[in-house]
């Protein structure tokens, strides 16, 4: 064990892809663990999963139109997606579950249609679907590094809104706080971390890091700063942690980062202070109630 861990401190200090990986997990653990805390609280993972697909034609259309990257083309669907929810639900009888099934399943599957037509282009399906982090540039740090530094000021800015309309929206509403709008900057905000999240664990696999690490944190406190703070060093620890797995035996970098985010998560299901299950069995057990 100490004979791998100064193998991969060793490649850290010379190889740059390696450190260019390491940032970058640590600064998407940040991102998803701040956005993570509020989509949990809001009762939104499942608007998470359907942007985190129907990012997927915007990538494709990306490398059609021969860009560097795939920014722009990711975030235009995946807004696309999160406006498109809203309206339906809004002009329609149809329930908001129903109408993020219909647009998952839809811009994903158009995506893969998309995939498929262009035969032997260089689209690497398996990179955009289960991440590279290994490949992340210079520039996709900078631009992960921007975003999350906005997120995170744009959190503390309006931290009273967030918490007004996260846990009483009626009271929000009568108050006279715009909701539908915050509603849909946090969509867009959600497009934003899925794009920067997707060369570190893909499309199938960021709605677990923005997922996982958030609800971690909620098992151990009903203080939302506090929330904040763990579902952050949840998602770091994941991802460090992750990248230096893959490393060391030579895996999927996105799937590691997320088996260890789920360890961390059953771990502290079972043995949390307050709400672990076997603590709370051992619990019973001691008092005779079992």
């Amino acid at each position: 064990m100490i004979e791998q861990m100064t193998t991969f401190v060793d490649a850290l200090s010379r190889y740059p892809f390696l450190q260019n990986a390491v940032l970058a997990g640590v600064l998407v653990g940040v991102l998803c663990g701040v956005v993570g805390t509020f989509i949990i609280l809001r009762g939104m993972a499942l608007m998470g999963e359907a942007i985190s697909h129907a990012v997927l034609p915007g990538v494709v259309l990306s490398y059609i139109l021969g860009a560097t990257g795939f920014f722009a083309g990711a975030v235009l669907t995946g807004t696309i997606a999160a406006l498109g929810i809203g309206y339906i639900t809004e002009n329609s009888k149809i329930k908001d579950d129903s109408a993020i099934g219909i647009l998952l399943t839809g811009m994903f599957a158009i995506g893969i249609v998309m995939v498929t037509s262009l035969g032997g282009t260089n689209v690497d399906v398996w990179h955009i679907l289960f991440g590279n982090v290994l490949a992340v540039s210079r520039t996709d740090l900078w631009i992960t590094f921007v975003i999350t530094i906005v997120v995170i000021l744009s959190v503390l800015v309006f931290y009273k809104q967030l918490i007004l309309s996260t846990f009483d929206p009626t009271m929000a509403k009568a108050i006279g706080l715009p909701t539908k709008w915050i509603h849909y900057i946090l969509m867009i905000v959600l497009s934003l971390v899925t794009v920067v999240s997707l060369n570190t664990v893909g499309v199938i696999l960021v709605v677990a890091m923005l997922i996982t690490p958030a609800s971690t944190a909620y098992l151990l406190t009903d203080r939302l700063p506090i929330m904040l703070v763990l579902s952050s060093t949840f998602g770091v620890i994941s991802a460090v942690v992750g990248v230096y797995l893959s490393y060391i035996y030579d895996v999927a970098t996105g799937a590691s980062i997320v088996v260890v985010a789920m360890a961390i998560f059953t771990f502290v299901f079972f043995f949390s202070p307050k709400q672990g299950v076997a603590i709370q069995w051992f619990r019973r057990l001691s008092t005779g109630k079992v």
